[in-house]
């Protein structure tokens, strides 16, 4: 499969059109799995075909039983440098409910041996809002992984995909569904540790120490160019969006016969209204008003009309002359009200 991404790479030389690569992402399952000598292999096809950042911001996500001194050793000297651990709980009940490999204790010796071999820029995660998750429990999580220093933590709310064991055993009755009086109390007591340890909330889902925001992150939600590699990634440049096909030897033979296996969607203009405006909710910064008035007038005075009753009740507020920003109390609510300011095509 190694040789699969490389090749779409190369394939893919174009699509950015030159610009600055500044930050490359492992993720999307288990990258930590890989060969440490598969990572170098792909960083060095990517500085090969396309313009790397004199600093890029690379990160790796990592399964805490994936970490070792050897692979933090390898990964360094081969140029990650920012980890995303998905620890997710610190329960080991939970673990096993949401099919995690690790443990408990896994998690923290993770973060710990991350932090002796020198990684600085550390992001973790946790989810809130599940069954048997009680709020001591929750409380426990967030000061636990305080106490470890880490610069970034990620939070999102417990969802039941399609198919997966979780969504059986819903439905069979064995684990009950997620309860959003519960998520909604969880995610208001994560907002005020955090913000109260010093973490700045910088999106719906993110919090981060002064420094230490996710460069990858931010790009994604201002609309930044994205290329994504290998079966059912996705990529965007900013007119439109592909996305790869997602059976592994359908992905492959695409590849052999030298063809890029994804399909495209050319934007509309209200799709990239409403694009723009939910992810500019989703952050601290707001929605850009020039951005949105870059698209047409239309597009902006429909948004200030759908904007005014919750300009009225505080729950948006208006930054400067061109900023429309989610008062960080409503963040929970922010996909609901976005959907509110949606423009539809009759």
């Amino acid at each position: 499969m190694v040789m699969c991404l490389a090749r779409e790479i190369e394939l893919r030389t174009d699509y950015l059109e030159g610009e600055t690569v500044e930050t490359i992402y492992f993720g999307g399952g288990t990258p930590s799995a890989m060969p440490v000598v598969d990572i170098q292999f792909l960083l060095k096809q990517m500085a090969k075909h396309f313009t790397i950042a004199e600093k890029p911001e690379i990160t790796l996500e990592a399964n805490p039983d994936d970490i070792t001194p050897d692979n933090l050793k390898a990964w360094k000297d081969y140029g990650i440098n920012r980890l995303s651990i998905g620890i997710q709980a610190f329960q080991e009940h939970l673990l096993r409910e949401w099919n995690r490999s690790h443990s408990a204790q896994q998690a923290a010796e993770a973060i710990a041996l991350s932090q002796s071999e020198g990684f600085e820029n550390i992001t973790a995660d946790l989810i809130y809002g599940g069954a048997g998750l009680s709020d001591e429990d929750w409380e426990s999580n967030i000061q636990k992984l305080l106490a470890t220093g880490i610069p970034h933590i990620s939070s999102y709310t417990l969802t039941v995909e399609k198919g997966t064991a979780l969504d059986y055993q819903v439905e069979k009755g064995k684990v009950p569904a997620p309860d959003d009086e519960q998520a909604n109390r969880q995610y208001a007591s994560l907002q005020s540790a955090l913000t109260h340890a010093g973490l700045i909330q910088y999106e719906v889902s993110n919090f981060a120490k002064p420094g230490f925001t996710s460069r990858h992150n931010m790009s994604y939600w201002k609309g930044v160019s994205y290329l994504g590699i290998g079966p059912s990634a996705h990529s965007y440049n900013k007119i439109s969006r592909q996305w790869n096909v997602a059976h592994n030897i359908k992905y492959i033979e695409a590849l052999r016969e030298g063809r890029i296996p994804s399909e495209t969607e050319v934007l509309t203009l209200t799709q990239q209204y409403n694009e723009r405006v939910m992810t500019g909710l989703r952050t601290s910064e707001g929605i850009d008003l020039e951005r949105i008035a870059s698209l047409g007038i239309l597009y902006l005075h429909y948004l200030e009309e759908q904007v005014h009753p919750y300009l009225q009740k505080g729950v948006i507020v208006r930054t400067g002359t061109d900023k429309l920003q989610l008062v960080a109390e409503h963040f929970f609510y922010a996909d609901g009200i976005a959907a509110d300011l949606f423009y539809i095509d009759t």
